[in-house]
Formats: C-alpha cells, structure tokens, sequence
C-alpha cells in the first residue's frame, strides 16, 4: 500500500510542477549558455593565435548546441502539451535538467580550451567526419611520382571542397611537402587576383605591378620550395605559366589539383581526372546521422521513414547536410511524414540534377519558416560568390535593410541579428570559417538557391565580383527593380546620362569598384524610393548632388572612399539613420547634419576632418552609435559636454587631450544608461591615437598614452574589460585606492591589461590594495608588460589568489626585473598552494636582472604550457625553474 501511495503522491508532483520544472530547466541552460558564449569569445582570439582546440572543448560545444535544440523542442511540446502527457514530459524536463548541469560540470576547463601549433606548411581547415571514397585516389596521385595535375570534378554540393579539406590538412600534418597552399578561384578568374591569392597563403609579396613581371616573380617564389597547389572552384581555364605557377614535375617534388564542376577544364590544363561521385545509401545514412543526432533512430517507426528521406538527399553531401541540420532536434514522426512527403514532392516536379539539388536547399529554406531570418539569408547572395563577411558587417547590412525589426536599441537588434546567425549556421545554410578571424560564407549552390529563391514579387539584379567594367545598360535596369547588387567589379565609370527609371528601386550596392571615381548627377534623378546606398572602397571624389534629393534614404555608407571631399547638402535627408564616413577624405562635416534628426549610427572617423562645429551634436538627439576620429581630440574639435548629452547612446568612440576632458567624460557616462560599448583614448601624441590596436573581442576599452599625471587623479570608466597604459606616465600604484594615479571602482571586468614604456612604475599593485579589493583582476586573462626599467617584482603573493583566469603573461625589456612572482617575507607558505591553473604561455624577452620566476612548488606548472626565453642561457632559466 505504502508503494502506491508513494507512487501516486510522485504522480501528482509530476503533474503539478511541469512549468516550475521548465522555468528551471530554463534558468540552467541560460546560465550553461552564459558560459558558452565566454569560451566562444575565447575561442575566436586563441584561434587566431594559432592555437588549435581541444577534442573535449569542441565535444562540449557540440553538446551544448544539441542541448539548446532539445529544449527549444521541450518548449514546444510544453506549449502544446496534453493532461494525459504532462507527467512524462515532466519526467523528461527533469531528466534534462541534470543533463544541463552535468554539461556544466564539464565546461570549466581548468587546464585550459586550446594547445599550441608548432608551425605549419599551410592552413589547418576545420573538418567534420567525411564519407565516400574518393579521397584514397586523390591521395595516391599525391604521393606518387606519376601525376603532377589532378583535376577533382563532381556536381555541385558533391564535396569536391569538403574532400580536399580533409586533403589539405592531411598533407599539413604529414609534412611530406613544403608547402600547402589553398587558394579559391571562383568565377570569373583574374590572373592578377589569383596571383595575389597564392602568395598571400604563402604569406609573401610581389613587388612588381605588371602581370607578366609578376608571373615571373611568383614562378621563382613557388620554385624555391616543393609545394600542393589547391586552386578550388575553377570554372574556366587558364595558363599555369600566364599566372607563374611552375609547372610540376618529379625534379620540383611538387604538385597541382583542381576542383571543378567541369570535366572539360581539367582535361585542357591535362589533369589526372578523379570524379567525386554522389554518396552510396550507407555513407549516406550515416552522414546524415552525424548531423541530425543518431537519437533520432530511438523513436520508434522512424527509421523507415528516415531512410526515405535520407534516399531523396540524391547522395549528395551538400543536401545531406542542409536537410539533415533542418531537422535536427526533431523527434515527432508526423513532422518526419511531412517532410517526406514535401521531398518527395518537390525533387519528382524537377528533371535536370542541378534542379533537384536546387530544390532540396530550397526545402531548407523553407523550413526556415520565419520571413525575416528567410530575408537575412536571402540577403547574403549579395556578396560576390566566395565573399568572407563577418559577424559585424552582416549583422550590420540587415539592420541597415531594416530586415531585424527591433525598435529603440542597436544592442538588442545586433543581438536578435546574431539570433538569426546562429539559425543560419546551425541550419548549414551558412559556413562559419575559423582562419585568423571569425567569418561567414555561402556555399555556391546555397548562393546560387538563394538567388533563384527571390520571389516574382521582388525584383533583384545581383552582379557582384563579375568583372563588369561598366554598369548595365539602361535597359537591364527595369522599371520594377527593388534591389541591385554591382559590388566587388572594375567599374570605372558610369555614362553621363545614364538615368535609371527604377523608382522602386530601394538598395543599390556599388561597394568596391575601387576604380569608380565619378558618378554624374543624373544616375540619381529617378531612383526616389532608395533607402540604402552604398559606395564604400571607390576611388569617388565627390557625391552629385542628386543625392540631397533622396528622401528616402535611411542609410548612406561611404566607408574607405579616401578621396571623396566634397558631399552635397544632406539637410532633406531627414530619414537618414546611418551615415558611416569612416576613412572618408573629407576636411569639413558635410553640410545639413544637424538637421538628420532620426540619425542613430554615425562614423566620422575622418582623419582629416578638423572639428565637428558645436551645436550639431545636441541636434542630433536619437544618436545611440558615435566614432570620431580621436585626432579631432588634440585639435579641441569636439565638444564633450555636447557629447555627454546624447542620452539614448550605447556605444562611443572618441579620443582627449587632457586628464580634465578624460575625467569629465567618463564621469559623465555613468548618465549614459544604455552605454553598453566605448573606447576612449587620452594622449597628447596623434601617432599614439591610432598606433594601438585593441583586441577584437573586448568591448569596454581604454588607451592612455604619452601624458604627464603629476598629482591629478586619472578616473577610469565602470564595465572596462581592456586597458592600455604606455610611455612617459609619471606612476602607477595602488590601482584600486582613490589616493593614486588611478581611480576606479572595480577591475574585475578587465580582461587585458598592456603596460609600457613606464620607468617610474614600480608596483603593480600593492599587498595592502589587495586586501580592500580582493577582486581585482580577477577577469584578467592577458598580462603584456614592457620597457618598465623600474619594476622588480611583478606579482606580489598576495595578488596571486585573485589571477586564477591568467592565461598569457608577456614580460619584455624589464631592465631591473628579478621576479615574476615574489617570494614571501615571512615563513608563511600558505600562498604557495596558489597557481596559475589557466596559464598557457609564459614569454620573457631581455629581462637582465631575472633571478627567480617563482618559488616554493609553485614552478612545477610551468612545465604544462609554452613558455619562450630569449637572451637567456639553457643554465640559466633551469636555475629559475628551479628557484
């Protein structure tokens, strides 16, 4: 009896407390994601380091990222969930609860997220597990002495470029040759940018500017070492010799391999063929079986379902992958019904193969079941084919195109956009690339997909990078044209006359035709409806002033054009919400500003611009994005108070002259309730303005270079994440006491600590400071110091608690420093139990006077990370280990 009892009072508390359970299931994984979201930062700038990460990281990634799709899916059945069903799922959501917190457990990583790369002959791809059999033959050709040209043909989506990537980073680990270089083509081929493509992934130069003397200095570049060619994604056929790639032989140890859709230009550049066929049913099952998660064949009637669906993928990786990221997460058998029969549907209604492939993305995409994520993505196809954008700029564009409808605040709309992102991404429908930076791209058949996509209700002409050397005639441009893409060409010129009738016309890209220097006033006259324009990295001197007619436009981007001077009046252009004049040549602000009265983003890093004339600022009251150029400072261009007065601000960029204007603005944005993002910059010195470069990830930073404190008290900002101090500072003690050079409430957000060029410093921070703010520092996960001639000890013992993220600490020409970490005074050893358990460089360069890294057991870590010392006999730093 006692059982049943207990057994219903468990049915009962399973019944009651299914939305207390989710609310808690939620609150975990916000917290999981919280944490996530810091490794990813981490991630991205050890990457770009050249570290590699670790199988446990990316494992725990994984897991994370299936676990947010789980719950989306518990959520759902939550909303819909019936009386009969409420204690199983119940059952469930407990179940995942402490699933969440054994993924949290497991993402503290306290050895650290990366290991080093010793250096490499090319470039290491991300890569996933690969299926079909077609790598075994490219790789016999490779190592053999028989075939110097091989040509990889197949399909589009078929995984010509997924294979090679494997490819390539096996031959990087192997060794076998001396360099891997990969290069994409794409079409339509130019033999001056392929030449640049190569040696750049050589990391070398050509000095010569004519194409045939270029050719000539890359074949004796590419002739010094044995090296694999990968040119992937050629279209059409081209001279080895035109572009100065040495033809290989077994003399030169070298080789050349293709990727094409077509046979015919590996046959004229007389390539071994290896055709890449579309998958068998078992590689196929279990490619998709990677993507979607292989619980799926835990629920039951599934897996004949599954096959079929797995069957309409044509057995091509491309389609695989897309489907299979589309469904990933869903465990309804219905849903697995329909989807089957909406494949089916949509490949047996196409006849040519590149139709049927075209139609399962399509089918994706479909699935996407959101217009605005459907737009944002529709919107990448208007990027040339191959283009890399990032994170910003994509994000950037759509709010741009209004296609993120988030009112009253750019945080919350670049964060909805980067939502969107990550659907993309997770869907396949966007590749995210880790190389030096974080960056996107679509894949040719995703673009190519996309394009056709478009709907008969809008009207595109995309035309980017296809080395057109004009605009299009006036006839190709219809009447009923909403947007239009000329990017990345050779246009040079546009006819005087030409005057579209496109009065629907809403978005026109003219961006990097670098050779585009004029644009008469009638191009303009009847383009009425334009709301973005874009002439950014063109070589334009001046806007017509045709442009003071748009009334429409809400955002203009000029970015890069350095020898435009001259803008016409912009006082009509009252719906201009962005104007970005970051680079821009001109010396005044352009003239109407202060009547742009819905201006939100504004860029006037300007280096020669000289002042911004006081009273424009106040007027432009909706501003929540400001960057001046800090020069504009040192000429007391720029009035601050005007500047503190912008209350709906979220980020600001902007440099001072005096600690009096520093002061003054970084107390008074602590009223700038919505600031979320700032770099501010104090120097006397304009070369110091925009010699250093902060990190890419930190968001709150300062600069302060070059200025004489004396006894002025200098007040550092709330939220600062990255700070650098360097040359000519009279002191720096005791960072957390208002008696000091330096006052600030908290440290314990900063991230990225660089200080040099400061003789008098001689404490980082002392024993007894550490004892009032025991969190200082504790963020901190970059150390870099260097020419301090008057610092001895770096970290004093009772600092050593609070530095348990310090992951890179850099000590340079030092004169007088004898330790990194101080010995004690007194016979506590207490403080010897403190390491570094996050530390994984440690680099000493010139340090003369160096007698002791650390001391008691605290060196025995040393030995688990990368540490380099120059100007130091192998002697000498084993008796510093060993101190």
């Amino acid at each position: 009896m006692e059982k049943i009892l207990e057994k219903a009072e468990n049915f009962v508390d399973h019944y009651r407390k299914l939305e207390k359970d989710t609310n808690e299931l939620k609150s975990e994984f916000q917290f999981l994601k919280r944490r996530k979201i810091d490794i990813d930062s981490r991630i991205e700038t050890e990457v770009r380091l050249g570290q590699v990460v670790k199988e446990e990281v990316k494992g725990w990634l994984e897991d994370v990222k299936k676990m947010e799709e789980d719950i989306q899916d518990v959520e759902e059945r939550v909303h819909s969930v019936s009386r009969y069903n409420r204690i199983s799922l119940d059952i469930l959501v407990r179940e995942k609860i402490e699933e969440v917190k054994r993924i949290q457990e497991r993402g503290n990583f306290t050895e650290g997220l990366v290991i080093e790369r010793a250096p490499a002959p090319g470039l290491i791809f991300p890569t996933e597990n690969l299926e079909g059999s077609s790598k075994d033959e490219i790789w016999k050709c490779l190592m053999g002495n028989e075939v110097g040209m091989i040509g990889v043909c197949g399909i589009g989506g078929v995984g010509k470029t997924t294979i090679m990537q494997h490819i390539n980073n096996d031959l990087v680990r192997e060794g076998r040759f001396q360099k891997v270089i990969w290069v994409v083509v794409s079409y339509p081929l130019k033999v001056s940018e392929l030449q640049t493509k190569i040696v750049d992934a050589m990391k070398k130069t050509l000095r010569e500017k004519e194409e045939m003397r270029r050719a000539a200095e890359l074949m004796e570049i590419m002739g010094r070492e044995s090296f694999v060619l990968i040119l992937d994604d050629a279209w059409e056929e081209f001279s080895l010799k035109e572009v100065g790639i040495p033809e290989p032989t077994v003399q030169n140890r070298s080789k050349v391999v293709i990727t094409s859709r077509s046979a015919k230009v590996c046959n004229n550049l007389r390539c071994k063929i290896v055709e890449v066929r579309p998958l068998s049913p078992k590689e196929s099952l279990n490619l998709f079986l990677d993507k979607v998660g292989r619980d799926v064949l835990e629920v039951e009637g599934l897996e004949e379902i599954l096959n079929s669906v797995v069957k309409e993928c044509g057995g091509l990786p491309l389609a695989i992958v897309v489907i299979a990221g589309s469904m990933r997460g869903e465990y309804d058998i219905r849903e697995w019904r329909t989807t089957l029969d909406e494949l089916q549907q949509c490949v047996k209604s196409m006849e040519g193969m590149e139709d049927k492939i075209f139609m399962r993305l399509r089918w994706s995409y479909d699935r996407l079941r959101s217009p605005e994520i459907q737009q944002c993505f529709l919107y990448c196809s208007f990027f040339r084919e191959d283009y890399e954008f990032s994170r910003k700029e994509l994000i950037e564009n759509w709010i741009d195109e209004g296609l993120i409808n988030e009112s009253g605040s750019r945080q919350k709309a670049y964060d909805k956009g980067q939502r969107y992102l990550n659907r993309l991404e997770r869907n396949y429908l966007l590749e995210k690339i880790v190389t030096h930076r974080v960056a996107f791209k679509m894949h040719d058949v995703v673009r190519d997909m996309a394009i056709k996509s478009i709907g008969p209700e809008v009207r595109y002409m995309v035309k980017a990078g296809m080395k057109l050397s004009k605009v299009p005639n006036e006839h190709d441009w219809a009447i009923d044209l909403n947007k239009v893409s000329l990017m990345a060409n050779g246009i040079s010129k546009i006819p005087v006359g030409l005057s579209p009738k496109c009065p629907l016309l809403s978005t026109l890209i003219l961006s990097s035709n670098p050779n585009l220097s004029e644009i008469p006033s009638s191009f303009f006259e009847d383009m009425v409806g334009l709301k973005v324009l874009d002439l950014s990295d063109t070589d334009i001197e001046a806007l017509p002033d045709s442009i003071s007619n748009l009334v429409n436009l809400s955002a203009l981007r000029l970015r890069g054009c350095k020898k435009l001077k001259y803008l016409p009046s912009l006082e009509e252009l009252r719906a201009l919400k962005k104007l970005d004049l970051c680079m821009v040549g001109i010396e005044v602000v352009p003239q109407g500003m202060e009547m742009l009265v819905s201006l939100e983003y504004l860029d006037l890093y300007c280096q020669n611009l000289k002042e911004i004339p006081t009273g424009i600022l106040p007027s432009l009251s909706s501003l929540q994005y400001l960057v001046v150029h800090p020069s504009i400072s040192i000429t007391k261009g720029i009035n601050l108070e005007e500047v503190s007065r912008l209350s709906k601000l979220e980020s600001l960029e902007c440099g001072m002259e005096s600690i009096q204007d520093f002061n003054y603005l970084v107390n008074k944005s602590k009223d700038f309730v919505s600031l979320t993002a700032y770099d501010l910059r104090l120097t006397t010195s304009k070369e110091d303005l925009t010699r250093y470069h902060f990190g890419g990830e930190c968001q709150c930073k300062v600069l302060i270079a070059k200025c004489e404190i004396g006894e002025e008290c200098i007040v550092l900002p709330h939220k600062l994440e990255e700070l650098w101090i360097a040359y000519w500072i009279e002191c720096m003690v005791e960072l957390d006491s208002s008696s000091s050079s330096f006052c600030c409430p908290t440290l314990d957000k900063l991230e990225e600590l660089n200080l040099g060029g400061l003789p008098n410093l001689s404490v980082l921070v002392r024993g007894e400071g550490v004892a009032t703010s025991p969190h200082i520092f504790s963020n901190l996960t970059q150390l870099d110091m260097w020419q301090c001639s008057g610092m001895r000890k770096l970290f004093p013992l009772e600092l050593l608690q609070a530095l348990q993220n310090l992951e890179v600490i850099k000590v340079r020409n030092c004169e007088q420093m004898e330790e990194i970490i101080a010995s004690s005074d007194s016979n506590d050893t207490s403080s010897d139990k403190f390491t570094f358990p996050k530390l994984r460089k440690l680099k000493l360069l010139q340090l003369d006077q160096l007698k002791s890294i650390c001391s008691g057991v605290m060196h025995v870590m040393l030995w688990d990370f990368y540490s380099c010392f120059y100007g130091a006999s192998l002697l000498h730093i084993l008796n510093l280990l060993s101190s």
